[in-house]
């Protein structure tokens, strides 16, 4: 058996003792969750009243029909299939951000639908949404 007996010699330690760095840390933690909702709060503020308009909200969606024939409206107008982005980029003012809905009757091929919707999405136009009625219990 090989003992290794202590020299006398100060070598030094290899280790790193991380018990107060973490301590230290876990104190920081604590503090700045104490103090952290302190600093959110605002100045108490009396606004003054005034009669100006509010701003806009955000202008009324697009809704595009498909109906049972397979006709396709905007709006409550009917549009050719060759003129629909050209017609919704007209009622739009240009801006591809504008909400479109989508309404496509129940017993129109759902391809159809999926065609449309591709091809406004192809166009630019990224709020795109299908319209249902809301499920009626039998």
């Amino acid at each position: 058996m090989a003992f290794k007996l202590k020299s006398l010699s100060r070598e030094p330690m290899s280790e790193i003792n991380v018990t107060p760095f973490v301590d230290v840390m876990l104190v920081l933690l604590i503090i700045f969750m104490v103090t952290a909702p302190l600093l959110t709060v605002g100045v108490q503020v009396d606004l003054p009243e005034s009669s100006a308009d509010s701003l806009p909200e955000e202008q009324e969606p697009l809704t595009l029909t498909i109906n049972s024939k397979g006709e396709i409206f905007i709006q409550e107008s009917k549009v050719e299939y060759d003129k629909i982005i050209a017609k919704i980029l007209a009622v739009s003012k240009n801006r591809t951000d504008t909400r479109i809905y989508v309404r496509g009757d129940k017993t129109i091929n759902y391809g159809r639908v999926l065609e449309i919707m591709g091809m406004l999405s192809g166009s630019g136009f990224t709020k795109v949404a299908l319209i249902s009625e809301p499920y009626k219990e039998r």
